[in-house]
């Protein structure tokens, strides 16, 4: 059969695309094409694309090289074919493995602004991969030339990705297995050991997972609950024969309820595919509650609809059935906040760690009373001052909105008026 040489020429790449940059040549010279093989990839403002020959045949002479920037028409390569008709269809940009033209990509950011055909330093070698296995790559951070390619010609595939992904991730869990290892303590003395209960060792798991997993940042602040105490020393004078004893968390939960409704990303959760925002209108409060077996969190379901008086009865009943394990599941789930307080312990500041699939959680410390100076008036008064902190995600919020919570929540304290009528 009579063979012929032909030119493989750039078809036209559609979306208003007249030409883009060679970012990689995936073939060499005395290659055996079949169609649909990638000649070359290429990166434009608007797109990142795969070109592919639409003939079978011998790579004869290659007419194009990396980082060159070329047009529509250009000719890519020389191809040796059998089929002596020339090629009546245009190559077109292929599309991905779902069956889906590819999309353009973003406009990478400063700090990745690498070239996408990227040199091994150890050898020199150009490393190849798919526009989509870049972008995945970019997305996530990593340096496509520490991957070893297991495709054709050592392209770097979507497996290859995912392996290098689950190895980094058991090299870290490896990390914090070697900080477990085992040690004999009875060398330096007597020791005794205790075996954890259920609640202890699942708590902890989450407790690490939710560390390991979540970008915790901490905002501390303080808060004047010097009016709020004469507040609810005086609902207690009143309830004081119906014997309830209100504390300050059911103040601290309506607080921080009004805080949530103005800035609802606070109350949300982050989709599981890391893309979107579940917003939550409802508000259902978790509190930390320290049990002989460990710590729980039973949560306290439409807060806002609840009195302060409410709060306090179902907070009293909660505090009492988790001590005495007789809390239901269904009271252990369905949060969308969490407070955590130590005010009856001590300490002044703490970070607590976030319940996932929270966002964000509040840490109330002991409060104690200060000499606060008032500019104003020149002159220094007592002050019944509460310390508290705010862990939350980084990933959802950002510092400014961690401040201007805390410093909405110091201020509703302060002057929101919780007087039952």
């Amino acid at each position: 059969m009579a063979k012929s040489i032909i030119d493989i020429i750039l078809p036209d790449l559609g979306e208003g695309i007249s030409g883009a940059e060679v970012s990689e040549v995936s073939i060499s010279v005395g290659d055996q094409l079949n169609k649909g093989d990638t000649i070359v990839v290429l990166e434009s403002d608007k797109a990142s694309m795969e070109i592919p020959s639409d003939l079978n045949g011998t790579v004869k002479e290659i007419l194009v090289k990396t980082g060159q920037a070329i047009e529509v028409g250009h000719s890519l390569i020389k191809l040796e074919t059998d089929n002596a008709q020339e090629n009546k269809e245009k190559t077109k940009p292929r599309v991905d493995e779902t069956g889906d033209k590819q999309e353009p990509l973003k406009q990478p950011s400063p700090q990745n602004t690498q070239s996408d055909v990227q040199l091994d330093p150890s050898s020199g070698d150009k490393t190849f991969s798919s526009p989509g296995v870049r972008r995945l790559a970019r997305e996530l951070s990593i340096d496509l030339s520490h991957i070893k390619g297991s495709g054709d010609k050592g392209r770097i595939t979507k497996d290859d990705l995912h392996k290098h992904i689950k190895l980094q991730m058991a090299s870290q869990r490896g990390v914090a297995q070697s900080i477990n290892q085992e040690v004999d303590y009875k060398e330096w003395g007597s020791t005794e050991e205790i075996k954890l209960s259920k609640i202890k060792k699942i708590t902890g798991r989450r407790l690490q997972e939710a560390w390991q997993t979540i970008p915790h940042v901490t905002q501390f602040d303080e808060a004047d609950i010097t009016k709020l105490d004469s507040t609810r020393r005086a609902m207690n004078k009143e309830l004081e024969k119906k014997k309830i004893k209100i504390t300050f968390l059911p103040f601290l939960i309506k607080a921080a309820t009004h805080v949530l409704k103005s800035m609802p990303e606070f109350n949300s959760s982050l989709n599981h595919t890391g893309e979107t925002l579940i917003m939550k209108h409802y508000y259902n409060i978790g509190i930390a509650v320290d049990t002989p077996r460990g710590l729980v969190v039973p949560v306290i379901k439409d807060v806002d609809s609840k009195t302060i008086v409410d709060l306090s009865i179902e907070l009293m009943d909660i505090s009492d059935r988790a001590k005495s394990n007789k809390l239901k599941p269904k009271e252990l789930s369905g949060g969308t906040f969490t407070i955590s307080s130590l005010g009856g312990i001590g300490g002044k500041f703490f970070t607590p760690i976030i319940n996932p699939p929270e966002v964000a959680i509040l840490g109330i410390s002991k409060s104690i009373w200060e000499n606060i100076y008032n500019h104003e008036t020149k002159s220094s008064s007592p002050k019944y001052i509460m310390p508290f902190s705010l862990s939350y995600d980084h990933r959802i919020i950002d510092g400014a909105a961690a401040a201007k919570f805390t410093s909405t929540f110091s201020h509703t304290i302060e002057e929101l008026s919780f007087k039952e009528k």
